[in-house]
């Protein structure tokens, strides 16, 4: 605390000096990731200011002046690359890693490639690269990976209480978390089984490398996954400087350290915790969609180890844990909560964590192994309280109704090999193995009147272990300077039965038809394996609990895309594609008049409960996306997303229906600017904002005698998602200001989200009214979020 006092002193007393920082990094071969010594990395804006990096590719260029820098990276036999749109700052050195991709043409004239580059080069189309700042700068995204990607044409949140993602219409269940180069659970706090996200990240966007999201066609090494990926790299720690972040806002405390080790193998730490309690917006009556006080916190870390002959290992970790306790019998404002059964108490727990070592051993100038051994572990648990009302309304007590405790497993050997054959050739095989432990419980009080009987069932109550094994192969073609090729196979095995294998086959080219120019195709098979807890769901049979559908097979999409690509200049570029994605063996229902299929599961606070399933629905999602963005440049950046998409399915019953995602279309406008203001221009002003507009969410008639009896909204079959509520629209804003000084800068923002306060309906729920008798008034709609700020003050040092 002394030192922070000392340095903001100093601060002051240091108005009349040129801030000017340090960037500094390391310049790498894209495929095999071994040094490029004798790299030439310049500032653009002075052709005359650089440096060239050493015998093992780190680079050094001090007296940078703060702001947002543009830079240009060069290398004999390599593409020259430009890196638009740094932010340098007074409080932090900048570190960077660039890769640079062969040059085919080797000594003839190279052109600078300014457009945005797949971090995979085996990645041909439906692929965004992202940046640490692209995930705080867009308003609303929270610094949340999966509520950035939300903004990209084909991409939507599911609601605004969780970070649940819409890719192309598929469930939110489809998408692949990976970090580090192996899948790890769920990484967001409040999990519900069978999800893929929930209401808070634990990912920590200060702590990640950049990073990339894909939404079709995925190169032949992801597997496991039908509707995108989220392929997400730690950074290190700063190894040459001790640097420090504190943040406090609305959302709780964060703190982050990173330095060196040891300055002469230039190792280094990272380490950044963050604790939230959300009692302060009770306390200055702002809504967030529940009166209960929800309670996270998480940890992300990286020591990072650089070695002469045996690569550079790194151990790496991401945990946390969530707790929210909504108590209805001793709250009366909980009776118009969002996340509230109005019936009963519940008290609810989530935790996962994944811990891990990798090694990137360059053997030689050619080829590259990456190997990478972690364990994850993911469980959530809950009780329920079911209150107790006598005839005049008044609540007379509680008793135990529900509780539930879900844990998965992981332990995972991750192997890749990377060999460059030539100039033109790469050669990427691999094999990623997990064993999986499952532990499931649940029981249920059965009680008349909505029973004959009072009972406790067994709803879950297994444990077993299973391996699930996919190796891969894939091939990067550069057949001329304009055409690329791509071809792979992933295979997929899960041992929990003997129905889920699957073989996989890719195809990608990209064709540039001018420097401006391009053309990409993508086809590719896809596996997945259904949501562990579903394989596990047991009802009686003769009074013996029996696991239907523990022999589910893996669903199957196949996926057909084309793209085109201009880059109109340096800082706008227009991106077009269109997909036809075929689902089929999803699991539905086995009744010959059930509309039910595990397709439109996987985005909500609520787990599914399906009678016996088969793997005999199909489905079909068809659309089209347009992205117009100008970079950041000339202080601002703008960004249009559009979607229309046609997304079905097809259960037992033989009928065409919307899935639950088919909101037939999607737009966002996206904008905002920096102003450096001041003699000194140390003072940025900043200020943004993002209007989004989509289709309503899908409904059908509620069968009201049958929500009377289950106590939770039941839809008629026959004409399930034949409504559509209103379209969706929100209006957000982004204010504040970062401010340099001498060795410390402070940043202030203030997010207005859905400033108009719109009442964007979510759904119909289930609220039993004391004293009243069952009717259709038990039903009522339920609305997204209304009017949110969040605000934050950072300070780095």
């Amino acid at each position: 605390m002394k030192q922070l006092f000392l340095l903001l002193l100093f601060a002051l007393t240091a108005r009349g000096q040129q801030l000017t920082q340090t960037v500094r990094g390391r310049i790498l071969d894209q495929e095999t990731r071994t040094p490029l010594p004798g790299a030439t990395f310049l500032l653009a804006e002075n052709g005359n200011t650089g440096a060239v990096a050493d015998a093992d590719g780190y680079f050094r260029l001090t007296g940078v002046p703060v702001g947002r820098r543009t830079f240009r990276v060069s290398f004999v036999g390599y593409q020259t690359r430009r890196i638009p749109d740094v932010i340098v700052v007074s409080g932090k050195e900048t570190v960077l890693t660039i890769e640079l991709e062969a040059d085919i043409r080797q000594l003839t004239e190279v052109k600078v490639r300014a457009e945005r580059r797949a971090v995979n080069e085996m990645s041909t189309i439906s692929t965004r690269p992202f940046s640490v700042e692209e995930t705080g700068r867009y308003a609303a995204s929270r610094d949340d990976p999966a509520r950035m990607a939300s903004n990209f044409a084909g991409v939507q949140g599911s609601d605004d209480s969780r970070n649940d993602i819409v890719i192309r219409g598929n469930s939110p269940q489809g998408l692949l978390w990976r970090l580090e180069g192996v899948a790890i659970p769920n990484p967001s706090h409040f999990v519900i089984p069978g999800t893929q996200g929930g209401s808070v990240t634990m990912l920590n966007s200060k702590t990640l490398a950049n990073s990339e999201f894909m939404t079709g066609a995925f190169p032949a090494e992801f597997g496991n996954a039908l509707a995108g990926v989220f392929d997400l790299n730690l950074r290190a720690g700063n190894s040459e400087k001790t640097e420090g972040t504190l943040q406090a806002g609305l959302l709780g405390l964060e703190a982050m350290a990173e330095g060196p080790l040891s300055r002469k193998n230039k190792s280094s730490f990272l380490v950044a915790y963050r604790y939230s309690t959300l009692n302060l917006f009770q306390k200055l009556g702002v809504q967030i969609g529940t009166s209960a006080v929800p309670n996270y916190q998480d940890l992300t870390f990286k020591i990072n180890l650089p070695t002469r002959q045996l690569g550079t290992f790194s151990v790496f970790g991401i945990g946390g844990t969530s707790a929210i306790d909504i108590v209805v019998s001793k709250n009366k404002d909980l009776q118009e909560d969002l996340y509230a059964d109005k019936d009963r108490d519940q008290y609810f727990r989530s935790s996962m964590y994944t811990v891990g070592v990798r090694n990137d051993f360059p053997i030689n100038r050619d080829t590259y192994l990456r190997t990478v051994i972690s364990h994850s572990r993911l469980r959530s648990w809950a009780n329920h309280d079911l209150l107790d009302y006598s005839a005049s309304g008044e609540m007379t007590g509680k008793h135990y109704q529900m509780g539930y405790d879900f844990r998965d497993t992981k332990t995972t050997l991750n192997s890749t090999l990377t060999r460059k054959i030539g100039l033109r050739t790469t050669l990427r095989a691999g094999i990623n193995l997990d064993y999986l432990g499952y532990s499931d419980s649940d029981s249920i009080l059965r009680e008349p009147p909505r029973f004959p009987a009072r009972y406790w069932e067994r709803r879950w109550d297994y444990a077993t272990h299973a391996w699930q094994i996919q190796p891969f192969a894939q091939v990067k073609v550069r057949a001329t300077e304009k055409l690329t090729l791509t071809a792979g196979i992933n295979a997929l095995i899960y041992t929990l039965n003997t129905h889920s294998k699957g073989i996989d086959p890719r195809f990608g080219m990209q064709y540039r038809l001018t420097d401006r120019d391009r053309f990409s195709l993508g086809i590719g098979l896809h596996h997945q394996t259904q949501p562990s807890y579903t394989y596990f769901y047991q009802q009686p049979a003769n009074g013996v609990p029996v696991r239907y559908n523990q022999d589910m097979g893996l669903t199957r999409s196949l996926h057909y895309i084309f793209g085109y690509d201009r880059q109109v200049s340096p800082s706008v570029h227009i991106k077009a594609e269109t997909y036809y994605q075929r689902l089929s063996h999803i699991p539905v229902s086995v009744k010959p008049t059930s509309s039910f299929s595990l397709l439109n599961q996987g985005s909500a606070f609520s787990r599914s409960f399906p009678d016996t399933l088969t793997n005999t629905g199909i489905g079909y999602n068809i659309g089209a996306e347009l992205t117009v963005e100008k970079y950041f440049s000339r202080n601002y950046y703008l960004m249009w997303t559009g979607s229309v998409y046609d997304s079905r399915y097809r259960a037992n019953d033989g009928v065409w229906r919307n899935t639950d995602y088919n909101g037939r279309f999607a737009t966002n406008l996206l904008g905002g600017g920096e102003w450096p203001v001041g003699r000194k221009k140390r003072t940025t002003l900043v200020a943004g904002g993002k209007i989004t507009w989509a289709g309503g969410r899908r409904y059908g008639p509620v069968n009201v005698a049958a929500s009377l009896l289950q106590r939770e909204v039941v839809f008629q079959d026959r004409d399930r998602n034949s409504g559509q509520f209103p379209n969706y629209f929100r209006l957000d804003v982004r204010l504040g200001f970062r401010k340099n000084a001498l060795g410390l800068n402070h940043e202030v923002a203030l997010d207005l989200i859905n400033l108009t306060g719109q009442q964007n309906v979510l759904g119909v729920t289930f609220v039993p009214i004391p004293g009243e008798a069952p009717s259709d008034r038990y039903l009522k709609r339920q609305y997204q979020l209304g009017f949110l700020p969040l605000f934050y003050y950072r300070v780095e040092f």
